[in-house]
C-alpha cells in the first residue's frame, strides 16, 4: 500500500510538471504520453541546468585564498587531492627543516660564544694595541688615549678612538661587550688576534699576514657552523613563500579546470513497476579527472 501511495505521489508530481511544460511549449508535444512526458522534463531540466552547473562550480577567488593561508589547502578544495597533498607535505617539511635548523643555530651559537668568553679577553688585546700602535702607525701617540680606567678596565670609546687612529689593518673598531658584531669581530679579522688568550703576551711580535692562532681558527669553524645552520634555516623560509605563491596560482588555475569538467547529464531510463512499465529520469552529475 506504501509503494502504491508513493507511486501515485511520483506521478502527480510529473503529471503537474507536464503540465506546466506544455503551457509554454505546446507546439513541442507529440500527443504521445511517453514521449510527451521526456519532452516536458527535457524542458525543465535545460532550464534547471545552468543552475545545477553554477552551484557545483568551485570559486577560483577562495580556492586561492586557501592556498595563500595554506599551501594545499586551495587544491583540496577543488577536489586535487594528490597536488594538495604534495603542496600540504611540502609546507610541512619545510617548516619543521626550519624551525630544527633555526634550533641547531641556536644552540651552536650558545657554544662559540661560550667559547669566545673563555679564550678572548678584551684586556688582552686592548693591552697589545696599546704596546704595538706606534709600531703599526707611528703618527699614533698612545699617550693620547687613556684605553685603561683607574680600575684597570678598558674604556671602550678611548680604544675605539685608538682602533680608528692605528687605521692600516685595524679595519674595525670593536664593538660592545657581548654585542653580535662583538663575536662575529674576534673571530673574523686578524686585527683581534692577539686577544686569543694562545696569542702570547704584549710583547709577541704580530704584523698582517702572519698566521693566525689556533683558537682563533677554532673559534672561527664553530661561528661558522652556527652561520650554516642558519642559512638552512633561511632556504626553507624562502621554500615556504614560494611554496604559498605557487600553490595559491595553481589553485586557481586547477579550479577554473575543476569548474570546466563539470558535465551534467541525463539518461532516461525504463523501469518495470509490476505489470507497467514507466520512465525513470536520472540527472548523473560526472567530473572527470
Amino acid at each position: 500500500m506504501e509503494g502504491y501511495f508513493l507511486n501515485l505521489i511520483s506521478r502527480i508530481v510529473l503529471i503537474a510538471v507536464i503540465c506546466t511544460s506544455m503551457i509554454s511549449a505546446q507546439n513541442k508535444l507529440s500527443g504521445n504520453i511517453d514521449l510527451d512526458r521526456k519532452i516536458s522534463f527535457d524542458n525543465t531540466y535545460s532550464e534547471q541546468k545552468p543552475l545545477l552547473n553554477e552551484e557545483m562550480k568551485k570559486s577560483p577567488f577562495v580556492a586561492g585564498l586557501l592556498s595563500l593561508a595554506v599551501p594545499g589547502a586551495g587544491q583540496l578544495y577543488s577536489e586535487s587531492y594528490i597536488k594538495g597533498a604534495a603542496f600540504l607535505i611540502l609546507e610541512a617539511a619545510a617548516v619543521y627543516t626550519g624551525l630544527v635548523y633555526d634550533r641547531k643555530g641556536d644552540d651552536q651559537t650558545n657554544v662559540f660564544q661560550d667559547y669566545a668568553n673563555q679564550h678572548w679577553d678584551v684586556k688582552k688585546y686592548a693591552k697589545w694595541t696599546v704596546t704595538n700602535a706606534s709600531k703599526i702607525n707611528e703618527s699614533v701617540n698612545t699617550a693620547n688615549y687613556n684605553v685603561f680606567d683607574n680600575t684597570g678596565n678598558v674604556n671602550w670609546n678611548e680604544l675605539n678612538r685608538l682602533e680608528n687612529a692605528i687605521s692600516a689593518y685595524y679595519s674595525h673598531k670593536l664593538a660592545p661587550l657581548g654585542d653580535q658584531q662583538y663575536f662575529e669581530m674576534i673571530g673574523k679579522y686578524p686585527q683581534f688576534n692577539p686577544g686569543w688568550d694562545d696569542f702570547g703576551d704584549e710583547n709577541t711580535p704580530y704584523a698582517y699576514g702572519d698566521p693566525l692562532t689556533p683558537r682563533f681558527h677554532i673559534y672561527s669553524g664553530k661561528r661558522g657552523k652556527a652561520n650554516d645552520y642558519y642559512n638552512v634555516a633561511s632556504k626553507a623560509v624562502i621554500v615556504i613563500i614560494i611554496n604559498h605563491i605557487i600553490s595559491t596560482v595553481d589553485a586557481i588555475f586547477t579550479t577554473k579546470s575543476f569548474n570546466k569538467k563539470i558535465e551534467l547529464n541525463t539518461d532516461l531510463q525504463k523501469v518495470q513497476f509490476g505489470f507497467v512499465e514507466d520512465l525513470n529520469y536520472k540527472i548523473n552529475l560526472r567530473v572527470r579527472f
